[in-house]
C-alpha cells in the first residue's frame, strides 16, 4: 500500500476515532492529542500494517495502547519515593488499607434502585445487564427489539437519576 492510499484510508476512518478518544480519556484536550499520537504512530508505523487486514481495528489498537503506556507513565511520575533508610514507597499497595463500607453502601443502593424500577424496565435491564443480547431479550420477552432498547435507556436514566449521590461533579 503506497503512503497515499495509507494516508487516504486513515483519513476515512479518522472520524470513529474521536468516540474511543473521548471513551478513554474523558477528555476533550487529551483526546485530541491521543489521536494525534495515534495518526504519529500509525503512519510511521504503515509499512508494520498488513493490506487485506482491518485498518480501523489496527488504528484502534494503536489508540489503546498508547492510552495505557501513557497511563502507565503517568503513575509511574507520580510515585514518590521515601528516601529513608527502609526506601519504601510510599503510595504502595503493601501500605494501603481498603475500607470497604463505601462500596458496601453503594452496592446497596445500587441494589435498591434495581429492584424499585418497575418490571417492565428491570426485566430487560438486568438481562442486558447479565450479559443478554438486545435480540435474545426480545425473543424471550417476546416484545420487539426497539422496545427493548427503549427500556433499557429509560432504566438507564431512572437509575441514573436515583443514583446521582454517587455520580461525579
Amino acid at each position: 500500500m503506497t503512503a497515499i492510499e495509507f494516508s487516504s484510508n486513515v483519513n476515512e476512518i479518522s472520524g470513529s476515532l474521536k468516540p474511543f478518544a473521548l471513551k478513554l480519556t474523558r477528555d476533550t484536550e487529551d483526546a485530541n492529542d491521543l489521536i494525534q499520537e495515534t495518526f504519529l504512530k500509525a503512519y510511521t508505523n504503515r509499512e508494520k500494517f498488513a493490506k487485506g487486514t482491518n485498518l480501523k481495528a489496527w488504528m484502534y489498537t494503536i489508540m489503546k495502547n498508547t492510552f495505557i503506556t501513557n497511563y502507565q507513565r503517568m503513575v509511574r511520575r507520580n510515585t514518590f519515593i521515601d528516601t529513608t533508610d527502609n526506601l519504601h514507597y510510599i503510595n504502595s499497595s503493601d501500605a494501603m488499607i481498603e475500607n470497604g463500607a463505601y462500596s458496601n453502601f453503594s452496592m446497596k443502593d445500587i441494589n435498591n434502585a434495581v429492584e424499585n424500577l418497575q418490571q417492565t424496565y428491570r426485566d430487560p435491564f438486568v438481562m442486558h445487564f447479565r450479559g443478554f443480547k438486545y435480540q435474545e431479550i426480545a425473543e424471550r420477552l417476546n416484545i420487539p427489539i426497539g422496545t427493548v432498547k427503549n427500556r433499557i435507556h429509560i432504566a438507564r436514566k431512572e437509575l441514573k437519576k436515583k443514583l446521582k449521590v454517587y455520580g461525579k461533579d
